[in-house]
């Protein structure tokens, strides 16, 4: 896979040293003379340029990229970026940094942004999924198809603790896509049965988030060892 990272300060290097270990193709691209640190991702194609303007993207052969990133410290930088990116080079995804969450609501898919990460929200998630048990978390929005990745730990008294994957009525417009049990990551299958402290990773629509909070949390009556219907 061949991804351009725009922006090559630390954010955008640590992310070409991921891809690269990963075995992918990095172009990292930066305007700024100071960035253009060859020797700290000695492994990645380097570009002196400006990702704003149509021919520093024609240099980078950017129709050429599975996917960009705009990772920036600049929130109009990023999206100009990701912007071009989609509607003059048809990349198919485009990943782009938010900077300040008040900006967050621009990086959608109008601005060819498909999934957006915003670092203070991501923080801020990642504290209340360490704390919070029984709660649901969410950590990241994909702006095609208006869904979330939110997560869950599964407490001892949840009604689902117990219950095998393909016996839940899973709410509509939602996906359980990964349990990860200990040092454990398990791709669910209907036969697997979730335990108390799972932590559950969903794709969801944001309109079902409360349901699937409701189905996981709440505790069965008394008698009542049936699964959900």
């Amino acid at each position: 896979m061949r991804v351009a990272i725009a922006g090559a300060g630390a954010v955008g290097r640590s992310i070409a040293g991921e891809l690269l270990e990963n075995g992918h193709e990095v172009l990292l691209i930066d305007k700024a003379p100071s960035a253009i640190a060859v020797e700290r991702v000695p492994l990645a194609e380097w570009l002196l340029a400006d990702a704003c303007e149509i021919s520093a993207l024609d240099e980078a052969a950017l129709q050429r990229c599975n996917v960009v990133i705009a990772a920036t410290g600049d929130d109009k930088v990023n999206l100009v970026v990701s912007l071009l990116s989609k509607t003059e080079y048809g990349v198919p995804r485009v990943v782009a940094r938010v900077n300040n969450p008040k900006n967050e609501w621009l990086f959608n898919e109008a601005w060819g942004v498909d999934v957006a990460v915003s670092t203070p929200r991501l923080m801020s998630a990642l504290v209340e999924e360490a704390v919070s048990v029984g709660d649901l978390v969410r950590l990241l929005r994909f702006s095609q198809g208006d869904a979330n990745l939110v997560e869950l730990t599964l407490a001892p008294e949840a009604a689902l603790a117990g219950t095998r994957v393909g016996d839940v009525g899973w709410p509509e417009d939602t996906a359980l896509v990964t349990i990860i049990r200990g040092s454990r990551v398990l791709t669910p299958r209907p036969e697997d049965v979730l335990e108390a402290g799972d932590e559950l990773l969903f794709v969801a629509a944001p309109a079902r988030e409360q349901e699937l909070e409701e189905l996981l949390s709440v505790r069965r009556e008394p008698g009542d060892t049936g699964a959900p219907e």
